[in-house]
């Protein structure tokens, strides 16, 4: 499985022509499929980028949303 760093991960923001991904508790998703993540843009929140503290203490659909998104990698504690 893929590792991203963090540096790394900052480069799947969605933007010209890059794919939409986002980390939650380590595990890396590709949210580029998803209409709500056109432009790598969702509800404030940007997408090559750990949003873990996000999902589990702002948002009101907390994991639900993880299902059925693919998995692209673990995200590592690498800068």
């Amino acid at each position: 499985m893929k590792k991203f760093s963090k540096a790394e991960l900052a480069k799947f923001d969605g933007q010209n022509g890059q794919p939409a991904y986002v980390a939650v508790d380590g595990t890396v998703y590709d949210v580029s499929s998803k209409d709500a993540w056109k432009g790598g843009k969702h509800h404030g929140n940007l997408a090559g980028r750990d949003l873990t503290d996000v999902l589990w203490n702002k948002s009101p659909h907390k994991d639900s949303v993880l299902s059925g998104l693919p998995v692209v990698g673990k995200l590592t504690d690498d800068e």
